[in-house]
């Protein structure tokens, strides 16, 4: 039953849940679900031009039906002087399961975590505001993430736009080391063997500065390097759309993934704000 949806691009909901929670999409979730290498919704991509203002380009990716409504957003940056094609696998797994996603090019492979998080949100404006894409799109509902300064650049962009949804960054790189001024639910993923940008001086006290009030989880990944983005890598993929599914779409059934949270050989440690 799963293949035949997935294939359709089209989920089966109950009625009442979605009464309930009117951002819930897809089927109940479920390990397997999560580990997949993509969701219930069938997607398509397209392009970005690089002369649009305010960020580099990119691809968009978004799920091909429109039967169950709007989706919230998630743009992603990849890490200096990095293309997107570097974490591009990313893209389609997360729209997946039921999200718009715009993977940018940045101005300029040497820009700095500042700048990357003014693109990303310059990013979701055009994806809300002007692209083909935009009537698909929940305003409301938007997300960022990135790869080392990209990572750094989605902390700046949640610190300066507080109406964002979530934060996923990932191997994150940034001089600034305090965010108590974050309001938006932020996980941090981050890599043990990282030399690059080592947890202990980047991941580590990000997490540690953002309140607990603002909803924050923090995932290092057990002997993984500051590239762990750039190949296919389940841990990242599972709870990064976890916490989207969550925060984004306010969709409590994927609360069971983040509390207590994973486990096992991939994992070195899993710290969050769950009630004990």
């Amino acid at each position: 039953m799963a293949a035949v949806l997935a294939a359709g691009g089209v989920v089966a909901t109950s009625s009442a849940a979605q009464a309930a929670n009117p951002y819930e999409r897809g089927p109940a979730p479920t390990h397997a679900i999560l580990e997949a290498s993509r969701g219930p919704f069938a997607t398509s991509s397209l392009n970005v031009s690089s002369l649009v203002s305010g960020f580099g380009g990119g691809v968009i990716y978004y799920p091909t039906s429109t039967s169950q409504g709007t989706f919230g957003a998630v743009a992603i940056s990849p890490g200096y002087t990095a293309a997107w094609s570097s974490i591009d696998w990313l893209g389609p797994r997360i729209a997946s399961h039921g999200f718009v996603v715009i993977g940018i090019e940045t101005n300029s492979r040497l820009d700095q975590p500042a700048s990357r998080g003014r693109q990303l949100l310059a990013a979701l404006d055009y994806l809300v505001e002007r692209s083909s894409v935009r009537s698909r799109v929940d305003g409301s509902r938007l997300a960022v993430a990135g790869h080392s300064m990209g990572g750094g650049g989605s902390l700046e962009a949640a610190a300066s736009r507080p109406s964002l949804q979530a934060a996923v960054p990932l191997a994150p790189w940034n001089l600034t080391k305090n965010w108590s001024n974050l309001r938006v639910p932020t996980l941090i993923i981050g890599g043990e063997s990282d030399t690059v940008a080592p947890v202990s001086s980047h991941s580590e006290p990000f997490y540690n500065s953002i309140p607990a009030s603002a909803e924050k989880a923090y995932l290092e990944l057990n002997n993984a390097s500051h590239f762990f983005p750039q190949s296919v890598n389940t841990p990242t993929a599972k709870q990064m759309v976890s916490w989207l599914k969550r925060f984004v779409d306010d969709d409590t059934r994927y609360e069971q993934f983040l509390c207590p949270g994973p486990s096992g050989l991939a994992i070195e440690e899993y710290r969050n704000t769950c009630p004990h």
